[in-house]
């Protein structure tokens, strides 16, 4: 840990209040605006989906404009989006919520690489452990998101416009924050290091797993986490009790962000990463066992716990699947894909808990959760297969 990485990793914790007052609020505030309930999750659906059309966007201004600069545009386009979602849930316009959120995604697509500058500041031996603090800055996020969430959502006349606003003040200090970072400048492609096309790149078996277990896991957390309020309100539980279980789930995904990366350097990246499925698959099981407090709040810390040891792990590996040169394109493309999955799985998530339940919605999710598990195993396999035929 050192003064760049411990403000970085508290830029983490302001973008995480941002992205948990948002899960707390958006599909609730879309419940009662949109014309029809199937639709309740459509401004969470634009905010990653807004994620998923900038993130080549914000690879290019990364290399044009550096890592602060470009950061620093992400905060900006912050403020403004919150404070055009509260006057559009004042004025009970449903769409332009939509929109606000849809142009939010900049801040979500430009935040997202945090993780990755995080390995620029540190020793190269260090990265691991570097990721998976700046991750653990999310703890931020965790304790102050919901609570700001309920404290703000009935600060002004029209419920949740006070929390949209308070995401402004939120926005401006992780600005002000960014200013105190040096970023050492980015390796760009040059002719004597031009860097692999991307299809090189994506035809890896590494790129291919680590982008496989970020985005499924992600998109398994992202189909349950943006459920919840809705389940949680569908099944009388109080705004205070939500506020809890999602309190409970972003530590459940930040607080293991103190140690991920020293059982990454032990026990191996695939070995993590596969508890990580495990415990996805343990989240599932108590979904469906009830529907009362605890165990919305069980199931929701595992399945946090669970998606910490599939990002940091596949975002651990994915380091080894390009050139410093090629870095901006492979984490690019890499967050595409991520916000592209978030995308679809927080529009099914909706249009899934409204219509067929929460029941239904956690069977679903044990198909993302296998196809994650037969992609670690694949590599593993494929590894085994290299280390017999280097020895023999």
């Amino acid at each position: 840990m050192n003064l760049q990485l411990l403000l970085l990793t508290l830029c983490q914790g302001f973008f995480l209040i941002n992205n948990v007052t948002f899960i707390a609020i958006n599909g609730l505030v879309g419940l009662a605006l949109a014309p029809t309930p199937w639709m309740a999750t459509l401004p969470i659906t634009a905010y990653v989906t807004g994620g998923a059309l900038s993130a080549g966007m914000v690879a290019r201004h990364q290399r044009a404009w550096g890592r602060r600069r470009a950061f620093q545009v992400g905060t900006a386009v912050a403020m403004a989006s919150t404070a055009l979602c509260a006057w559009a849930v004042s004025a009970h316009s449903f769409w332009v919520v939509v929109a606000a959120t849809l142009c939010a995604g900049y801040y979500a697509a430009n935040a997202g690489l945090y993780r990755f500058a995080a390995t620029e500041i540190v020793a190269p031996a260090f990265k691991e452990r570097a990721i998976s603090w700046v991750l653990a800055g999310g703890i931020i996020g965790a304790v102050v998101g919901p609570n700001l969430a309920n404290a703000t959502r009935n600060a002004l006349p029209t419920a949740f416009a006070g929390a949209y606003l308070a995401l402004v003040g939120i926005a401006l200090l992780a600005f002000v924050t960014l200013s105190f970072i040096r970023f050492p400048p980015l390796p760009l492609p040059s002719a004597a290091r031009p860097g692999r096309p991307l299809g090189a790149l994506v035809r890896q078996p590494v790129f291919i797993v680590a982008v496989a277990a970020c985005a499924l896991g992600y998109g398994v957390m992202n189909l349950l986490m943006a459920a919840t309020p809705i389940a949680m309100a569908m099944c009388s539980h109080p705004f205070a009790n939500t506020a809890l279980v999602l309190e409970w789930h972003v530590l459940g995904m930040f607080v293991p962000g103190f140690f991920t990366g020293s059982l990454i350097r032990r026990y191996g990246t695939l070995r993590v990463m596969a508890v990580g499925v495990l415990l996805n698959l343990l989240c599932i099981g108590v979904a469906l066992s009830g529907v009362d407090l605890m165990r919305f709040t069980i199931a929701l810390l595992v399945l946090g716990i669970g998606w910490n040891f599939l990002f940091v792990g596949g975002t651990t590996l994915f380091t080894e699947a390009y050139r410093p040169e090629e870095k901006t394109t492979a984490q690019a493309t890499m967050d595409t894909v991520i916000f592209t999955t978030m995308a679809l799985t927080s529009f099914s998530s909706g249009a899934l808990v409204t219509t067929q339940g929460w029941t239904w919605l956690n069977l679903g999710s044990f198909v993302p959760v296998a196809a994650v598990a037969g992609a670690i195993a694949w590599l593993a396999w494929r590894r085994r297969m290299a280390l017999r035929s280097s020895v023999a």
